[in-house]
This record gives C-alpha cells, structure tokens and sequence, in this order.
C-alpha cells in the first residue's frame, strides 16, 4: 500500500475564526493553510460508502438539514450550521434521509487529498475497496 501521507494534517479541529464586520460577520476555516474544499451533494435516500483515508482529515460543515454523520460508531442526525471533524484514518460516512431534499455538506480536506487513499468497509454501489 502506498504512503498517502505527503502533507501535514492536523490531529485535532483547526480554530475556526469569528471575523466581525460592520455588515455581519464571517468564519475562516482554512486561514493561509495548504487544503482542498467540495461541496458535496447526497441524493434522498442515498449514501456515500462507510470509508477511511489515510492521507487527510476533514472538517464537514452541513448545509442542509436531513443530513445524517457517521464518525466512528456513532451515527447522528445534523441540522445546517453544525461543524464534524473527522480525524485521518477514521471511518466515516453521510446519507441523506429518504423523503427529504438534498443534503449539501462543505468539506475542507487537510493534507493530501487523493482518491486512492480511501479505503471502503461498505459501498451501496459495490466500488473497489482501495481508491476510486
């Protein structure tokens, strides 16, 4: 197996900063640090695979409500706003509820984001258990 760990990735959550403006205000979550952000979109009904990575953690900020996070074992229903940090090597997963809407979720990847560095455990589509 390859060695995906080529950037530093940070053990815990990296601060997030509240930067006040006249007209409101904002959050930085990635201030001058070396990461990838998606936006990922999950259907009614579906979910990505049960996965971990060696090479990167990840920070979720939910979008929309009716997401549901798996981290570890522990799987909760999380509403827009709420922040998952998701150590390297961790498994994880997000689903949409059925009957809802599409759930979008913002993930900011720290270290080296790679495709080939995900390892599935279960995959509704029956994808490799490495990589793509």
């Amino acid at each position: 197996m390859s060695n995906y760990v080529t950037k530093p990735i940070p053990a815990e959550k990296p601060s997030v900063s509240l930067v006040e403006r006249p007209w409101g205000s904002f959050k930085q979550y990635a201030f001058n640090q070396d990461c990838t952000v998606s936006l990922m979109t999950v259907l009614p009904g579906q979910r990505l695979s049960l996965q971990s990575h060696t090479g990167r953690a990840e920070l979720w900020i939910v979008l929309d409500d009716g997401a549901v996070v798996q981290v570890g074992d522990t799987v909760k229903e999380r509403r827009a706003g709420d922040e998952v940090w998701i150590p390297a090597n961790e498994k994880h997963r997000l689903a949409c509820n059925p009957g809802s809407r599409p759930v979008r979720v913002l993930e900011v990847a720290f270290g080296n984001w790679q495709q080939a560095d995900i390892t599935r455990y279960e995959d509704d589509f029956k994808r490799a258990a490495h990589g793509e």
